[in-house]
C-alpha cells in the first residue's frame, strides 16, 4: 500500500536551494518535506563564492557560524580574485571581483568554501528542525496541482518504497533539467552560447607554489585572443592542494580525446604537477524561466534561472529566490499574507535573473571579447597597456553595480516608472524596494538583530501618532508587525528617514517622511491583502 503524507510546502530537489527554503520556511512553523534523489553529495566544487547577502541568509536560517567553520581555505588567507591576460603566470593581472569592497551594506562577512560544503551544513540545520522531513535517496515520479493542492508521487531509487505527498504548495528545486517546471507549463527562454566546457578537478602542489606570489587571491580568470571573450578559470579547493578548472573546448571533445594537462598547462603559463580527479562537461548557456510560478507550484533556483559561472552569481541568487519565496509562502499559509504576496515572488525574482544574465554576465564576456578582438601586447603594446590599465582602474565598478532591487515590485512603495532589476548603486539610506542596510541601535544590537520574523517598522525619532497608526492597521489587517523605535543619531541618520517599513526578507518596501500615512492602505499593500 502507498503511503500518503500531507504537509504544507514540499520541495522538489534537497540542494542548497532547497535545504536553505525548507529551513526559511521551518524556522517560520510551516511543515514541509524535502525530496531529494540523491542520499549522498556530489563532491563537485562549484558554488564556491558565498557573498555577504548570502552569508546574511546564514545568520537568519542559524548556521552562519557552521559554514564559516566549514571552509577549505584558511581565514585570514583570504578569497580575493585575479585576472590576468595569456596566460595565469602573465605579467598583465588585475583584481576581480572585490566584493569586501561593498561590505558597508551588509550585516555580515562573505565567505568562500565549496558548495558540497555549504550543503552538508544546511542538511545538518533542516534535520535539527522537527518540522521538516528530509527523503535523500527518493525519485519524484511525477507531480499535480488541483484547486485544493498539489501531489507528488515518489519512489525509492534504490528500493521498493512508494508515496505520495500531498501539500498546499509544491516548489522545484530540481534543477536545469526541472520536473516541476516542466509538468507546471512554465516555459523558458534560451540564450545558446554553443560552447562546450570542460570542468576538471585535480591535485597540484606545485601550481599552489607557483601562485604563492599572490597571497588572498583564491580564483583566477585568464583572458585570451583565442578565446573570443570566454575565460580559463583556476580557483582553489583548499589551500596548497586541490583545484578546479573551466574552460570552452571544442565540440566532440570527450575524456579519452583530448590532452587535458596541456591545457591546463597552458593556460597557467607552466607545467607543474598535475593528478586529475574528475572530467565532465558542461554546456555554455543562458536560460530563464519565463515565469517563476503556475498555480500552487513555484520554482527556484536553477529549475528558475541558470548561467555560466562566471562571477559566482549562481548559488548566491538560488539561496535568493529562496529567502524571497520562504517567508511569503509562510504569510499565506499563516494568514497574515495574502495572494498578491505570492504573485510578488515572480515579478520580483524573474527580472532581477534576467538583469544578472544581461547586465553583468553576458555583458562581460561582450567586454572581454572587445578587449581580445580589438588589442593585442603583440600588435600595439603601447595601446594594448592603456586598455589594460583602464580596465584595472575600473575593476570594482561591476561589485558596486550589482545591488538587485525591487524597485518596481507591486509589493512595493518603490519610486514612480521604477523596475526589478539586479543593476543598481549601494547607498546606506532607506530606499523603498532595495536592501537594508546595517546600522547599531542605541541598545548595542545592530538593526538587523532586532528584526522581526514579519514586517518590521523603524521609527527614528517619528511621532507617536504614525507609529499608533501602523500598530492599529496591523490589528485590523491581521499582519505582523514589529516596531523598532530609536533616535535618527549615532549612524542611524544615514538612513535618511524618519520612518520605514522592513520586509522579513531585510527589504525596505516602504518609506515615510514623518507625517501620519494610511497606514492600512500601505499595509493592505505590502501584505497583499
Amino acid at each position: 500500500m502507498t503511503e500518503t503524507l500531507n504537509t504544507q510546502v514540499c520541495i522538489v530537489g534537497g540542494g542548497p536551494v532547497g535545504l536553505g527554503l525548507a529551513i526559511d520556511l521551518g524556522q517560520r512553523g510551516i511543515n514541509v518535506v524535502v525530496l531529494e534523489r540523491y542520499p549522498a553529495l556530489h563532491l563537485i566544487p562549484r558554488g564556491q563564492n558565498l557573498t555577504q547577502r548570502t552569508m546574511e541568509h546564514m545568520h537568519f536560517w542559524g548556521c552562519e557560524d557552521r559554514v564559516r567553520a566549514a571552509r577549505t581555505v584558511p581565514a585570514d588567507w583570504g578569497m580575493g580574485g585575479m585576472t590576468t591576460y595569456g596566460t595565469l603566470l602573465s605579467e598583465y593581472r588585475h583584481d576581480w571581483m572585490k566584493r569586501e569592497l561593498v561590505r558597508p551594506f551588509y550585516f555580515t562577512e562573505n565567505e568562500r568554501l565549496p558548495q558540497y560544503q555549504t550543503e552538508m551544513v544546511l542538511r545538518e540545520r533542516a534535520a535539527e528542525l522537527p518540522n521538516i522531513k528530509l527523503f535523500f535517496g527518493w525519485r519524484v515520479d511525477d507531480v499535480a496541482q488541483d484547486e485544493h493542492g498539489t501531489t507528488a508521487r515518489v519512489s525509492e531509487r534504490e528500493g521498493t518504497g512508494k508515496m505520495v505527498v500531498r501539500a498546499d504548495y509544491l516548489v522545484g528545486c530540481d534543477g536545469t533539467k526541472s520536473l516541476v517546471r516542466e509538468t507546471a507549463g512554465i516555459t523558458q527562454s534560451i540564450e545558446d552560447h554553443n560552447r562546450l566546457m570542460v570542468l576538471l578537478v585535480f591535485r597540484s602542489t606545485g601550481l599552489h607554489e607557483k601562485l604563492e606570489a599572490f597571497p588572498g587571491k583564491s580564483f583566477f580568470n585568464v583572458l585570451g585572443p583565442e578565446l573570443k571573450g570566454y575565460w580559463r578559470f583556476f580557483g582553489r579547493i583548499d589551500l596548497g592542494t586541490s583545484w578546479f578548472f573551466h574552460c570552452p573546448v571544442p565540440e566532440g571533445t570527450t575524456e579519452d580525446n583530448f590532452d587535458f594537462k596541456r591545457l591546463v598547462w597552458d593556460a597557467a603559463g607552466a607545467e607543474f604537477d598535475m593528478e586529475f580527479e574528475r572530467i565532465g562537461f558542461w554546456d555554455l548557456r543562458f536560460t530563464v524561466a519565463d515565469t517563476y510560478r503556475a498555480g500552487r507550484m513555484f520554482i527556484a533556483g536553477d529549475a528558475g534561472h541558470s548561467h555560466p559561472p562566471y562571477g559566482g552569481y549562481g548559488v548566491n541568487t538560488g539561496f535568493e529566490d529562496a529567502a524571497n519565496l520562504g517567508w511569503k509562502l509562510a504569510a499565506k499559509l499563516q494568514g497574515w499574507g495574502g495572494e498578491a504576496l505570492l504573485e510578488s515572488y515572480s515579478a520580483e525574482r524573474q527580472p532581477v535573473f534576467a538583469s544578472t544574465a544581461r547586465d553583468f554576465i553576458a555583458k562581460a564576456i561582450k567586454v572581454d571579447r572587445d578587449l581580445v578582438e580589438n588589442f593585442s601586447p603583440e600588435k600595439d603594446r603601447a595601446a594594448f597597456e592603456a586598455e589594460w590599465k583602464a580596465r584595472t582602474s575600473d575593476a570594482s565598478a561591476e561589485v558596486h553595480a550589482f545591488e538587485p532591487n525591487y524597485e518596481g515590485s507591486p509589493a512595493m512603495f518603490g519610486p514612480k516608472g521604477g523596475v526589478c532589476s539586479a543593476i543598481g548603486k549601494h547607498e546606506l539610506r532607506a530606499r523603498a524596494g532595495h536592501h537594508l542596510s546595517p546600522q547599531v541601535l542605541t541598545d548595542g544590537r545592530n538593526i538587523f538583530e532586532a528584526l522581526g520574523d514579519g514586517f518590521t517598522l523603524v521609527a527614528l525619532g517619528a511621532s507617536d501618532a504614525a507609529v499608533a497608526a501602523f500598530e492599529a492597521a496591523a490589528q485590523k489587517v491581521g499582519t505582523k508587525l514589529t516596531v523598532i523605535r530609536d533616535t535618527a543619531e549615532q549612524g542611524r541618520e544615514r538612513y535618511s528617514a524618519p520612518l520605514f517599513m522592513v520586509r522579513a526578507d531585510q527589504f525596505i518596501a516602504w518609506v515615510g517622511d514623518g507625517s501620519v500615512p494610511d497606514a492600512e492602505a500601505v499595509l493592505r499593500r505590502l501584505a497583499g491583502k
